[in-house]
């Protein structure tokens, strides 16, 4: 009982015992924030990389393909089917994506990517990240009437507004329409296109010399009536589309759905060195993942047409070819294993098949690196306040050495001589680490209201949106990781009370009072 109530004293009336107390519990606070936060940056990223990319992916090592997908889908069955949700079939090639705005065209390297949309929206989240609700819903690449959104698909509600967008769609497009054929008529076929806010990118370049459809091409482009029809539809990734003005968060818009774009790309002849082809696209909608590796370089056409496009399509048997199936498992299923097993059904020298984490291996590692170097450097500051506690303890020693000798003389065991000491540094671990927990669940709770508020007192925010992937700060408290914190923080207070407490034990009775 002696050991608790000078245990109660000490915290009491030590003052020098709150800034241990203090110490413990900023490195503890510290430590849950960080983890919180870290932990909540790595799981929405994951979460939308993997949205993106399927569970396992079959490339070919052919850059022009190979026929038949459905045969290969069969044998993906054959080999795994029990774990198979959906599957995809894709085409992926680079690109320059080409467009006017008055008289300069721009020109952007792209990703250009083939997909069925019938059923790329059971594979990955590609229709989540569309700015058109209806399209979110069922992906399309027709032209909208309209109702696009003004703000990002997931933004907040303090988030700029894009009000360009509210006149996307056919009225936009017919409304471009009417403003260049004006122009045409009251400076000639060669005046600039695109004189209203938005921008048209007009019809496809020349047909090259050696292209056999050169004269039912420019026959087609002469009945092409923009005011009502569409050319194939593209989805761009926003970033194509949009800029920022220096110190302003909002989008600036270079293209509008309803746009025309030029896509141009090599084709996929039959032992045939590739040719460069360009065909014009009509923009139907934005894509926006806010991963700006995928916003910056993502366009995607419909999977029939930039086969028939690139000439992967056999005239003779209707079959196409393709080069990337993505495949989709059921909950539960192991990536790894199933990756496995595909390769054992495919011969690797055409074949590449990875899961979704093969593929992002480097960044995932180096997230998870730098979570593992942040916490060691936290913990750090756990460790210096564990020091701390050791010179204040050696401290306490030497001047209560009288006191130690007259516990001693009156009864008093070199165990609990120790005892007291080693309650005493569990007791500033627990207090610390106590408040310390509490103080750091309610931070990372609140982490975006103690942003705005500190936004609102510096004048600039603390979290910039088009900075990072996200609208607001997300942090996962993972209770696991808080408990091995606080036993760590606890842990290392009674450790630094050991050597003290060891030499208070050691004191001799008569040596201790004839101390003073």
């Amino acid at each position: 009982m002696y050991k608790l109530l000078l245990c109660l004293r000490y915290l009491r009336t030590r003052y020098i015992a709150l800034a241990s107390i203090i110490s413990v519990m900023l490195g503890v606070a510290t430590m849950i924030v960080v983890n919180s936060v870290m932990s909540g940056f790595a799981t929405e990223m994951q979460n939308r990389i993997h949205g993106i990319l399927a569970d396992v992916v079959l490339d070919t090592r052919d850059f022009s393909g190979v026929f038949d997908d459905r045969k290969h889908k069969e044998v993906i069955l054959d080999a795994v089917g029990d774990s198979v949700e959906a599957m995809t079939t894709t085409v992926a090639v680079p690109a320059m994506l080409s467009f006017r705005r008055g008289d300069n065209w721009i020109n952007r390297q792209v990703q250009l990517i083939g997909v069925d949309e019938e059923t790329v929206g059971r594979v990955s989240d590609f229709a989540k990240y569309l700015q058109h609700p209806a399209n979110r819903l069922k992906p399309s690449f027709e032209l909208r009437e309209g109702g696009y959104d003004t703000r990002g698909a997931e933004a907040g509600p303090d988030t700029p507004e894009r009000p360009d967008m509210k006149h996307a769609g056919w009225e936009y497009r017919r409304r471009m329409a009417q403003a260049r054929a004006i122009d045409q008529r009251l400076f000639g076929p060669g005046a600039p296109r695109g004189a209203a806010p938005g921008l048209e990118g007009g019809p496809s370049p020349e047909p090259a010399p050696h292209d056999p459809f050169a004269a039912r091409a420019q026959a087609e482009a002469a009945r092409f009536d923009p005011a009502r029809e569409q050319h194939p539809g593209v989805v761009l990734g926003i970033i194509l589309a949009t800029y920022r003005l220096p110190g302003s968060p909002e989008d600036q818009f270079l293209l509008l759905p309803g746009d025309d774009v030029t896509l141009t790309f090599p084709n996929a002849p039959a032992g045939e060195p590739p040719k460069i082809l360009s065909h014009a696209f009509t923009v139907v909608d934005f894509y926006e993942s806010k991963m700006s590796e995928y916003d910056s370089s993502f366009v995607f056409v419909p999977l029939s047409v930039l086969q028939e496009l690139r000439g992967m399509k056999d005239p003779s048997s209707g079959l196409a070819k393709f080069n990337s199936i993505q495949i989709k498992l059921k909950p539960g299923a192991n990536g790894d294993e199933i990756r496995d097993r595909l390769r054992a059904a495919f011969d690797p020298r055409f074949y590449v098949i990875q899961t979704w984490r093969d593929r992002q291996g480097p960044l995932l590692a180096a997230v998870h690196m730098e979570t593992a170097i942040l916490n060691v450097l936290l913990f750090l500051i756990i460790a210096v306040s564990g020091f701390g506690i050791l010179a204040i303890f050696f401290m306490i020693v030497v001047e209560k050495t009288r006191d130690i000798g007259i516990l001693k003389s009156l009864g008093a065991s070199a165990l609990g001589v120790m005892g007291i000491f080693l309650a005493y540094g569990l007791s500033l671990g627990l207090v610390g680490s106590g408040v310390g927990m509490i103080l750091g669940l309610e931070f990372s709770w609140h982490i975006n209201e103690v942003a705005d508020f500190l936004g609102k007192i510096t004048g600039e925010p603390v979290f910039d949106p088009s900075i990072y992937y996200f609208y607001r700060i997300p942090a996962i408290v993972d209770p696991w990781t808080v408990a091995s914190i606080v036993l760590g923080a606890v842990g290392i207070a009674v450790l630094a009370s050991v050597l003290p407490a060891i030499r208070a034990a050691m004191l001799h009775p008569v040596e201790s009072l004839r101390y003073e």
